[in-house]
């Protein structure tokens, strides 16, 4: 009977662990902007759907601008402004811009899993340290 009881349990814990196949899995990532700083409210998040919920607390206007990449945050190509930038090889996975200070958008976005660069891209943000990592698990 113990037998019988530890399979079963092993094969609970199986299904536990096993998403319904869509891709849905994912969450949602609170993400705050400050000047010169983006805190997420976690470090990881399970592939599928990620809804990011942005609040701006200025007191200027930020973007949020999501990045797959093996790169450390600091480290992503930039341009002659300082500015990330941009080309067919490096392109975002998707953004908000010109979020205005109070502001609240939210960003919904299918991840797979990987890193993932959170920036500000408004000249001089990105450079003063305005970025953060996301694990997608």
């Amino acid at each position: 009977m113990r037998r019988i009881w530890g399979i079963l349990g092993v094969l609970a814990l199986g299904l536990v662990g096993c998403g319904d196949g869509d891709g849905s899995s994912g969450g949602t990532v609170g993400a705050t902007l400050s000047d010169f700083k983006i805190s997420l409210d976690t470090s990881s998040v399970p592939a599928g759907d990620v809804t990011f919920e942005v609040a701006n607390k200025g007191p200027s206007v930020h973007e949020f601008v999501v990045f797959k990449t093996d790169l450390a945050p600091e480290a992503l190509p930039r341009d002659d402004s300082g500015e990330v930038a941009e080309s067919d090889e490096f392109a975002p996975i998707d953004e908000i811009e010109d979020i205005q200070n109070g502001a609240q958008p939210k960003l919904d976005v299918n991840l797979e899993a990987g890193t993932y660069v959170i920036i500000c891209n408004v000249p001089a943000h990105y450079g003063r340290g305005m970025h953060a990592a996301l694990q997608v698990l």
